[in-house]
């Protein structure tokens, strides 16, 4: 249905990198493109007055990165979802683009299908890594030791972190163990202060590496 549809904002400073995401999207019957910026300052102004759903959103880009641009996007508007788009996988920006808030992350090589699984997933508030830049977090991860504080968390917290580990949603969660969505969100964000974690996806990833998420 067409209100049902998942709408979405394109930014990226290659005209032509718009036009071929834009092609295929329209294609889909869940997913409407409702605009197009060319660098950060145009993507934070457009998504005030268009309010998508997700935003597909390139790394490297003139007077204001993506990076930047995702960090106040967020802080003005908590319930846009972003996904970094980008041509090359490298761990700082990978880490910077998720602790500005991105809860994606894809190669502009990808297949059609999986930018639409990305949108599809952030538009779930789940989690959808290109496979590289999983394994860069991954690594990170294991270097730091200070990490290692699972034993600090609650029954409840390792519950809800083994359904994080999951990719599960608030909302998922919320459901699958009876307590509303608020708390579910609350439990999230007391996890991440106790591990020292920045983002969700860490999350996930921690809970995967140590065999905290369960059958």
């Amino acid at each position: 249905m067409e209100g049902s549809r998942i709408r979405v904002l394109l930014v990226d400073d290659h005209g032509v990198v718009r036009r071929g995401l834009r092609g295929y999207l329209e294609l889909l019957d869940d997913i409407e493109v409702v605009g197009e910026a060319e660098n950060g300052l145009r993507a934070i102004e457009l998504s005030a007055e268009l309010v998508p759903d997700v935003i597909l959103m390139d790394l490297v880009m003139p007077q204001l990165d993506g990076i930047a641009a995702i960090g106040r996007i967020k802080t003005a508007q908590p319930e846009v979802q972003i996904v970094a788009l980008t041509s090359f996988i490298e761990e700082e920006k990978v880490t910077a683009a998720l602790e500005a808030g991105a809860n994606g992350f894809i190669l502009k090589d990808a297949d059609a299908d999986d930018v639409a699984m990305a949108i599809r997933a952030a538009h779930n508030d789940e989690i959808h890594l290109d496979p590289a830049a999983a394994r860069i977090l991954a690594q990170g991860m294991r270097h730091r030791t200070d990490r290692e504080r699972a034993e600090h968390l609650t029954e409840r917290e390792l519950e809800v972190l083994n359904l994080v580990g999951k990719g599960r949603s608030n909302k998922d969660i919320a459901t699958d163990l009876g307590i509303t969505e608020r708390t579910a969100r609350t439990h999230v964000s007391n996890i991440l202060g106790k591990l020292d974690l920045q983002s969700r996806t860490q999350a996930a990833l921690y809970a995967v590496e140590r065999k905290l998420v369960q059958d």
